[in-house]
């Protein structure tokens, strides 16, 4: 909901604010660099395929300011360089993520740990870096992304195995509720958004194809709305964390999964 200003305009939610999001150049990410410059943030882009991070540029157009930065955000130096030049970030959405799939046995030792740099290491690193601006400023809200399957999933366990993707997911809710302790007198807030199924460019079409093949798991089955979620509906559960709505709403996990 916007607040009516003392002109009596409607102000936007992040008007002014220097919102950083990893991961922007697909699904929930572009999402919500998307939903972000309808709320008059200026954006802070970050991606490892900038291809795909113009794209999103595009998309927002005119529409605020908009700074894209092509680096790996697992990379300490990259990292550190990116938000070197960035300015004073209000607002970090810690959206990479992902893995690879494996039965237990199966699962090789580099898999593993690929998949616990990309969602562990990368929130790690880009929250460190901008921490120190945040409690100088005594302000930042700060919005990393788990998942449904911190509680393993059904779907992803039978199917496929997936073991590091839940457990990486796991540790960003312990991550995210350490650091809600820490900052809490810092005027920072930290909180998770954890999706169900959605249908972004890359997942959607596996998930859907669960269903179409008659697998008994599959998500559009198990889950009570019956259907994927859409990265903007994610997007606006991150606006919500990343807003002012939510100044008493710190450590917390959200879920945006369908009443799964």
């Amino acid at each position: 909901m916007m607040m009516e200003s003392q002109s009596g305009q409607l102000a936007r939610r992040l008007t002014g604010k220097l919102a950083a999001v990893t991961g922007a150049g697909l699904g929930i990410g572009r999402a919500s660099a998307l939903r972000f410059a309808e709320e008059g943030a200026r954006l802070l882009l970050i991606d490892n395929d900038g291809v795909r991070l113009a794209e999103t540029a595009t998309l927002i157009g005119n529409a605020t300011d908009v700074t894209c930065i092509t680096a790996d955000v697992t990379d300490e130096a990259q990292v550190e360089a990116a938000f070197a030049q960035a300015g004073e970030v209000s607002v970090l959405v810690n959206n990479v993520g992902g893995g690879v799939s494996g039965r237990i046995w199966d699962l090789s030792v580099a898999d593993w740990d690929r998949t616990m740099v990309l969602s562990l290491r990368s929130m790690f690193l880009c929250t460190r870096a901008v921490v120190p601006g945040m409690i100088a400023r005594g302000y930042g809200r700060i919005v990393c992304l788990s998942s449904g399957a911190r509680n393993g999933t059904v779907w992803n366990a039978f199917h496929t195995g997936a073991s590091a993707y839940s457990t990486a997911k796991a540790g960003v809710v312990g991550f995210v509720r350490d650091l809600a302790i820490e900052l809490a007198d810092h005027g920072i807030t930290i909180n998770a958004v954890a999706p169900g199924p959605i249908d972004t460019e890359l997942a959607g079409p596996y998930l859907q194809a669960m269903h179409d093949q008659g697998l008994e798991y599959s998500p559009l089955r198990m889950v009570p709305m019956h259907r994927l979620g859409t990265p903007r509906e994610v997007a606006d559960a991150i606006l919500y964390l990343a807003s002012d709505e939510s100044t008493y709403v710190t450590g917390t996990v959200l879920d945006v999964a369908g009443g799964r």
